[in-house]
């Protein structure tokens, strides 16, 4: 975004100081086509297709992810999952495998709260009475945070979350362990 805003500055400043030097004869046909729509072109026809790419990545299809449901209260997340023992309930920390897409059915108890995960990209909002669907798709084992992004109460600002991405392999293990590590709790 910065080169972008540098790229745009720089041309702002450049017609500026065009528009500043003596009249130059042009003719309308090359101010209405060739910047009016070719510019414009130029840099919308990009921008709208990364735009559809990425909101299409995230939006969820009927195949083999993993459904993963996301509840929110006043001011912590409940996820619930399948496990290879039965489905996992953990609290504020959600366990993903690498490299398979994951869907995510957020819901609220209470007021409006909003599913974010920076680093996965995609925000949706959890409302109270209706489900919502996020497809999220982790690349590489890590720990990534999340965090609720509508301001839910005075409680809002702890209302975090990390989401532990593991290699696929692994997922059954360590979302077992997880399993075992709430129950301790």
């Amino acid at each position: 975004m910065l080169a972008g805003a540098g790229v745009l500055t720089v041309l702002v400043l450049v017609l500026l100081a065009l528009a500043f030097g003596p009249p130059r004869p042009v003719r309308p046909r090359v101010w209405t086509h060739g910047l009016g729509l070719g510019l414009s072109a130029l840099v919308l026809v990009p921008l709208l297709a990364a735009g559809l790419w990425v909101g299409e990545r995230l939006l969820p299809r009927a195949d083999d992810a993993l459904r993963v449901q996301a509840h929110a209260v006043q001011w912590h997340w409940r996820f619930t999952q399948p496990g290879p023992d039965g489905p996992v309930t953990t609290t504020d920390r959600l366990v993903i495998p690498a490299g398979r897409p994951v869907d995510i059915e957020i819901t609220a108890g209470d007021v409006i709260h909003s599913f974010w995960v920076p680093a996965l990209g995609g925000k949706l909002d959890a409302i109270p009475g209706r489900t919502n669907t996020l497809r999220l798709h982790a690349d590489a084992p890590g720990t990534l945070a999340g965090q609720c992004a509508e301001f839910c109460g005075l409680g809002h600002a702890v209302m975090r979350f990390e989401v532990v991405v593991v290699a696929a392999e692994d997922w059954p293990d360590a979302l077992q362990e997880e399993n075992t590590r709430g129950a301790d709790d």
